[in-house]
C-alpha cells in the first residue's frame, strides 16, 4: 500500500468535488486536522471513514487504497523522462530511496541515468547491492505506482 499515493488521490477526490477540507470534515463529523492528516500521508483514514469516503464518491474502499489514475501524460515507466525535472522532483520526492532503487531495476539505461542524475544524493549501486534479489513483479508494481503518480499530479493540477 502505497500511503503517498492514497494521500494524493484523497486529496485529489475532494478538490474535484470542490470540497475544502473543512468542507470535508464537517461531511465525516471529524475535524480538519484528520482530514490534513490524510492528504500528507501522515495516517490513512480507519476502515469506518473509508467506508464513509466511499459513498461520499461514489467509489469503492478498493478504489481507494489502490487507485487507477487514468494516464494523463505517461502511460509507461520510460516515459517519465518526457516530464519536466522540476515536476518529476517534486513527484517523486517523497518516495524513499528503495522504492526509486526498485523502480530504476527494470529501466533503461537512459531512465536510470536521468533518474540518478535527478536525485545525485542517492546511492544507487549500493541500494542495489545491499537489497538482493527482488522478483520482477515487485519492479513492475513499483514502475506502476510512479507512473501513477506522475498522473496524479497532472490531474490534480489541471482540475
Amino acid at each position: 500500500m502505497n500511503t503517498k499515493m492514497i494521500a494524493g488521490y484523497l486529496q485529489f477526490l475532494r478538490k474535484s468535488h470542490h470540497y475544502t477540507q473543512e468542507d470535508l470534515a464537517r461531511k465525516l463529523s471529524l475535524s480538519r486536522q484528520a482530514v490534513s492528516k490524510w492528504e500528507t500521508g501522515t495516517t490513512v483514514p480507519d476502515l469506518d471513514v473509508l467506508l464513509s469516503l466511499s459513498k461520499l464518491y461514489g467509489i469503492t474502499i478498493n478504489d481507494i487504497l489502490e487507485p487507477q489514475i487514468p494516464p494523463q501524460k505517461i502511460t509507461d515507466f520510460e516515459q517519465i523522462e518526457t516530464i519536466e525535472e522540476h515536476v518529476l522532483k517534486e513527484v517523486l520526492e517523497p518516495l524513499d530511496d528503495n522504492a526509486l532503487a526498485i523502480a530504476l531495476m527494470g529501466a533503461s539505461p537512459e531512465t536510470n541515468r536521468a533518474l540518478k542524475s535527478l536525485f545525485p544524493d542517492i546511492d544507487f549501486e549500493t541500494l542495489w547491492r545491499t537489497m538482493g534479489r527482488i522478483r520482477i513483479e515487485t519492479v513492475e508494481e513499483m514502475q506502476r505506482q510512479i507512473v501513477a503518480m506522475v498522473n496524479l499530479y497532472f490531474a490534480d493540477n489541471d482540475s
